[in-house]
């Protein structure tokens, strides 16, 4: 079967494998590797990305029920930014959520980091000013195995600091459209 999906701004017309999930589309078909495969259960957020605009885990949504959708993935977080958009072929211009996460030291090993940016940026979007205990309950649905999760917290509410300093610098919309806790689907 053949569906059709926009992901990042791009249209693509894809093959679809039954049982195929959007993680896999996205990063075996479209060669995408931001979002992560690591549980396919829906439980760790390494694949989080914004499905027409709701944040949801990419390995339980089955490609064929992105045809027809919006798909935005950490690597269109950039692209928001444009007055920060480098000269063509330089190094990527970073959203203040990922330079916040690597000045918190939050990082770590990495793995985990594209799903908590996106999770992070969702959370901004809807709630510019987070305390840190809606920055823990919020990224509760993310595991990171290299951490306590302070420096985590930290790195979003640096980012809630800096961007409510600097409004420009998010960007016109942090994220698509604002997110609802959770998705079901069928």
């Amino acid at each position: 079967m053949d569906i059709t999906v926009t992901v990042n701004g791009k249209r693509h017309d894809c093959e679809d494998g039954p049982g195929e999930s959007l993680l896999f589309l996205l990063r075996e078909r479209l060669g995408l590797i931001g979002p992560k495969n690591a549980c396919e259960q829906g439980e760790c957020g390494s694949c989080s990305v914004w499905l027409d605009g709701l944040l949801v885990n990419s390995c339980l949504v089955l490609s064929a029920q992105a045809d027809g959708c919006s798909v935005r993935t950490v690597e269109d977080l950039a692209a928001e930014v444009p007055e920060r958009a480098p000269a063509a072929g330089a190094a990527g211009a970073l959203h203040p959520v990922q330079q916040a996460f690597i000045d918190a030291g939050a990082v770590q090993c990495g793995f985990c980091t594209p799903g908590m940016v996106v999770t992070a940026v969702d959370l901004l979007a809807r709630s510019p000013r987070p305390s840190a205990e809606d920055v823990r309950r919020e990224m509760a649905g993310n595991i990171c195995r290299c951490t306590g999760y302070q420096k985590i917290v930290d790195a979003v509410l640096l980012a809630a600091e800096r961007m409510a300093a600097e409004p420009a610098a998010a960007g016109p919309s942090a994220a698509p459209a604002p997110a609802a806790p959770e998705v079901a689907l069928p």
